[in-house]
């Protein structure tokens, strides 16, 4: 077993350019790398370049893969570090060419194409979480991809947007958070690195 309890056989099949064997190893996430790339980003469109951008950086990057970390947290450093590239970019990149076989792609939208945010499509959270959510886990997983709380996101620099998603969002250890971030444990809890949860602005009106 490799990768959190992945099995060897299923990632040396991917490395070897098996197509479903590496569907099998990233489709579990696929729906979470969506809403991830949606809070970082704050558009629906752009997410799914950014997951696609994700998808085809895992696949031609499969080799360099060890195993120290889960896949679930390995896809989620090669997300966060593709939304940083496009919140940093002057220009967002196009997607790239999509060659990974028997995987069907995300539809095509492009970067930039929608400079608004907007809401996140209630289906696609089916399927997010492994397990039944009761009243209060719903109730957060809907606030924490609400288009108020992902409003004030976006007025946090890129790093720090980063940090309080990976941390106080979606829960990671900061020592995982320091890895994806290429980071130290001490910057990644600094207070200038790791801001408060901002609150969603009040609605219009109040």
């Amino acid at each position: 077993m490799q990768g959190g309890g992945v099995p060897t056989d299923l990632i040396t099949k991917a490395r070897a350019g098996d197509g479903q064997a590496f569907r099998a190893l990233t489709e579990p996430y696929r729906r979470e790398l969506h809403v991830h790339c949606y809070r970082m980003l704050g558009s629906v469109q752009d997410d799914e370049d950014a997951v696609q951008d994700t998808l085809l950086t895992a696949w031609q990057g499969l080799g360099g893969f060890e195993g120290r970390a889960s896949i679930r947290t390995w896809l989620y450093r090669i997300a966060t570090t593709r939304c940083l590239d496009a919140l940093r970019a002057a220009k967002r990149r196009p997607a790239k060419e999509w060659n990974i076989p028997e995987v069907e792609p995300p539809q095509p939208t492009g970067f930039g194409d929608v400079v608004w945010l907007e809401p996140f499509p209630d289906a696609l959270l089916e399927g997010v979480s492994d397990v039944p959510l009761g009243p209060e886990a719903r109730y957060e997983q809907t606030e924490s991809i609400s288009l108020a709380f992902v409003t004030a996101l976006q007025l946090l620099p890129p790093r720090q947007l980063a940090v309080l998603i990976l941390r106080d969002v979606l829960g990671f250890h900061a020592s995982e958070v320091a890895a994806m971030l290429d980071s130290t444990v001490d910057s990644v809890n600094s207070p200038q690195t790791r801001p408060c949860r901002p609150a969603a602005p009040a609605p219009f009106g109040h």
